[in-house]
């Protein structure tokens, strides 16, 4: 897909800030509110601009303790990988998972309480998944750069 830039600006001020409004978003682009509609439209249409979301503050609803956790196989045949990848989704407290390469198959960012909530998670839920061969978990010790924002 090919954006001009009035495209890659707007999609720059939605990433920013989704609640703008039309009218605002006519303003910064110099357009008319017609037009940034038909552009978001068409955004949309084309799979470019998937959803609106928002974004929660993790301290305000007390889940800032983050893990990420390496996770091997014991083997990788299909049947494995696609019951991995099943029922990890389920897992409310995993909030990305990877299929990666390198020594691991999976990577997953945890988000939950605290440390005791961790292991909670791992003992009643991870861990209940089949096939996991080991796994490695890595805490979070302060969060340098963390944005949604995709560069056009």
């Amino acid at each position: 897909m090919m954006y001009d830039e009035i495209d890659k600006k707007l999609l720059e001020l939605l990433q920013r800030d989704s609640k703008q409004t039309n009218k605002a978003l006519a303003y910064a682009l110099g357009l008319s509110v017609t037009a940034v509609y038909e552009r978001i439209k068409k955004l949309e249409n084309n799979g470019t601009i998937k959803k609106y979301v928002a974004l929660v503050d993790q301290k305000s609803v007390d889940k800032d303790f983050v893990v990420f956790c390496s996770i091997k196989l014991v083997q990788h045949t299909q049947d494995y990988v696609v019951k991995f990848e099943r029922e990890v989704a389920k897992l409310n407290e995993v909030l990305e998972c990877y299929h990666i390469s390198g020594d691991y198959d999976y990577l997953i960012k945890v988000l939950v309480e605290d440390m005791e909530a961790f292991r909670e998670f791992m003992v009643k839920k991870l861990t209940t998944i089949d096939h996991i061969g080991s796994t490695y978990s890595m805490f979070m010790i302060n969060e340098v750069k963390h944005t949604t924002a995709i560069s056009i």
